[in-house]
């Protein structure tokens, strides 16, 4: 049971909480908006183009989050060795994150590679696939790139630093629209690729943000970085830390591959149903995606409090950072749902010209709303389970409600019913339902748990 928690904490954990949230958000929206741009500059090339991108994307943006996910891990390792004030730990976890990426992101560029095999199994349209492959082609060779930008961003943001990568993230974004542009219209040279053309731009936007990140973090002369300076000595690999890495990410990422799966396989469920169905679907997620930008920032912003105060060992002090995060995740969904019910016809027009689109696509986000509260309190819960360093149990949660009961749900209502697209919406909203409601569960025994053993 969470203790009371009086005004003055409460004031002072939140400006704390927004202290490390605000930059993260901007970060994560920057991150969103790379694909929020894709769909808008794809759609104004076609429709047929838009429904490529958006299938492109379901499959490779689960891989970009799963990757992300397992080195994520860093942050709160990194958060426990600064609660524990054993600094000089930090370099060396840094370090055998960073090898763990090296072979995350060769792994990830040959799945990436190999995906557009599996289109027509898939049941994705022959005239979408073409498309479709070539900007998976193109994004792939960005997979390195992103995995070694994962550690370095957890590094910074565990320090309490996360600035830099928010500063980065914006160039990034800013440099994807004169790339997505040049390569989709092929200019200076380039190929013309349409739609596809976005693949090859996020690639070069990875590779434009890890170089800046990691030349910032080697000669940046803020104390932060300089007493925990991991590019001198650089450790060969240590099993025994990379074990711990991947026994604590490996949940982390499936659970958030699963999750994000059951978002982005919508495109490829819903796609037998026409181009039309598939690009306002598409519109309706960009949508949806960057207003959850919200509450994982506070989620990511939380999992770092809480492993300072896991790593310090302080009961009182966790609960109270718990009660404040969570209390916002409340007021944060509450005013997404008002501001998406009341410019529904706005968002629709800023991503398509095609007014059928923009139709269904404003009926779905209806059902958006009724998610908010569940997917904003389930990622906060995951973040605060994730500071406790307890993984594995949301892992198989994520895994029953989005797999087991979410995406069958969703199959069936599209394919087999005549409910339509809104069939998938529908099942996203049960499998949310259901996460918020068992990881809630999990953290009261995790409360009970560390009450027995802390005292």
């Amino acid at each position: 049971m969470v203790l009371p928690l009086s005004f003055t904490d409460f004031k002072s954990y939140s400006l704390r909480l927004g202290i490390l949230a605000l930059p993260i958000l901007i970060t994560q929206f920057c991150q969103a908006a790379l694909g929020v741009v894709d769909a808008i500059m794809a759609g104004r090339v076609s429709a047929l183009d838009l429904a490529a991108v958006a299938v492109g994307s379901g499959i490779w943006l689960p891989l970009f989050l799963l990757a992300t996910g397992i080195l994520i891990a860093t942050t709160p390792l990194v958060g426990e060795a600064i609660g524990q004030k054993n600094h000089e730990r930090i370099p060396h976890i840094t370090q055998q994150s960073l090898w763990a990426a090296a072979v995350i992101g060769i792994i990830g560029f040959v799945i990436v590679n190999l995906a557009p095999n599996v289109l027509s199994l898939m049941g994705v349209p022959e005239n979408i696939q073409p498309i479709a492959a070539q900007y998976l082609y193109g994004v792939s060779f960005g997979f390195p790139a992103l995995a070694v930008y994962a550690v370095l961003r957890s590094y910074c943001e565990a320090l309490g630093r996360p600035e830099p990568v928010t500063v980065i993230s914006i160039i990034g974004l800013l440099a994807d629209i004169p790339l997505n542009y040049i390569f989709i219209h092929g200019l200076f040279g380039m190929p013309e690729l349409g739609g596809a053309g976005c693949g090859v731009a996020t690639a070069i936007v990875l590779w434009i943000n890890v170089l800046l990140l990691a030349a910032y973090t080697a000669f940046t002369k803020r104390q932060q970085f300089a007493n925990t300076r991991f590019y001198r000595h650089f450790a060969r690999p240590d099993r025994v830390q990379i074990a711990k890495l991947l026994a604590l990410g490996i949940p982390i990422g499936v659970s958030i591959f699963f999750e994000a799966s059951l978002f982005s396989l919508g495109a490829l469920v819903i796609s037998p149903l026409g181009e039309l169905a598939t690009a306002s679907h598409q519109v309706a997620l960009a949508v949806t995606s960057q207003l959850f930008m919200i509450p994982i920032s506070v989620a990511m912003a939380l999992t770092i409090m809480i492993s300072n105060r896991f790593g310090e060992q302080n009961l009182l002090a966790l609960r109270q950072v718990q009660a404040t995060g969570l209390i916002w995740t409340v007021l944060i969904a509450i005013i997404c749902m008002l501001g998406v019910w009341l410019f529904r016809p706005q968002l629709a027009m800023a991503f398509t010209d095609n007014p059928e689109v923009q139709a269904q696509a404003m009926h779905l986000l209806i059902f958006a709303l009724a998610y908010q509260l569940f997917d904003g309190w389930q990622v906060n819960v995951a973040g605060i389970l994730r500071g406790l360093q307890d993984t594995k149990v949301p892992m198989w949660v994520t895994m029953f409600c989005y797999w087991v009961v979410a995406l069958p749900m969703g199959i069936y209502l599209v394919r087999y019913t005549d409910v339509g697209a809104q069939g998938f919406w529908m099942a996203l909203i049960t499998g949310l339902f259901l996460a918020a409601i068992l990881l809630t569960l999990r953290l009261m025994y995790q409360q009970k748990r560390l009450t027995q053993a802390w005292g």
